[in-house]
């Protein structure tokens, strides 16, 4: 049995990944700052804070010394609450997005690689967000950890060749995690796919990552967002006054 480690596996995105990869035969662990609790067979939480160093070099300790060797890890944890104008955005509300989803994810892919048997069947998948690239106003922090995630993945990519370790990354645009029937019409027919994405769609793009005969994917960045990100989107003209 494959063991994943899903970190932000408390709830949303995450706590999907980790039923749904439990549900494929994986041997789950989800780790979060945020207690919760699985009803589901081969899922097991743990306590962890992905920017306290200590902790994480434990928990992944734990898991190796009472289960055995980690086959995938899924860095989806992190902060993405401090979206507000630059003028306001802190220093300290900034270190933070970057020490949760860009360091900590760092610290996670350590203590992979640390334990991984060279030349073995390994996977590590870095959740990235269409926002390195595209971006509204006032998502500086946040969008500037995903692109530090991104370049990451390729750095790893090539620093960990003949490892059997690949190394990718899966940029989502807009998925609904809850009350997906209040959406709009518009909100689903804006996207190319005609709809607005769900958990499942991550869920699924990692699963196919992690398929031993995906071997040769390595360093891309999936994007799985509808297609939006192909759109070129104007204001109405009629409405634009010179």
């Amino acid at each position: 049995m494959k063991r994943v480690v899903i970190t932000g596996g408390a709830s949303g995105i995450g706590r999907r990944m980790a039923t749904g990869f439990a549900a494929e035969g994986y041997e789950v662990f989800a780790l979060d700052k945020q207690n919760t609790s699985f009803d589901e067979e081969h899922v097991c939480f743990l306590p962890m804070d992905l920017e306290d160093e200590r902790q994480v070099h434990q928990c992944f300790q734990s898991i190796t010394r009472q289960y055995g060797e980690i086959h995938v890890l899924i860095n989806n944890g992190a902060v993405s609450r401090f979206h507000k104008p630059v003028f306001e955005l802190t220093s300290q509300e900034f270190d933070k997005v970057l020490r949760t989803n860009l360091r900590g994810s760092f610290l996670c892919c350590k203590e992979f690689i640390t334990q991984h048997s060279p030349g073995s069947y390994g996977r590590i998948i870095n959740i990235a967000s269409t926002r390195f690239h595209q971006n509204e106003a006032g998502w500086e922090a946040y969008g500037a950890s995903k692109g530090g995630l991104v370049s990451l993945t390729n750095s790893l990519c090539v620093s960990l060749a003949n490892t059997g370790i690949t190394v990718n990354a899966v940029s989502p645009g807009w998925i609904q995690v809850e009350d997906y029937e209040q959406l709009t019409r518009i909100d689903h027919e804006q996207h190319p796919s005609g709809r607005v994405g769900k958990a499942e769609d991550i869920l699924h793009a990692c699963l196919f990552l992690c398929a031993p005969t995906s071997d040769f994917i390595n360093g891309a960045n999936l994007l799985v967002d509808g297609g939006m990100t192909k759109k070129m989107i104007y204001a109405d003209a009629f409405n634009f006054q010179a």
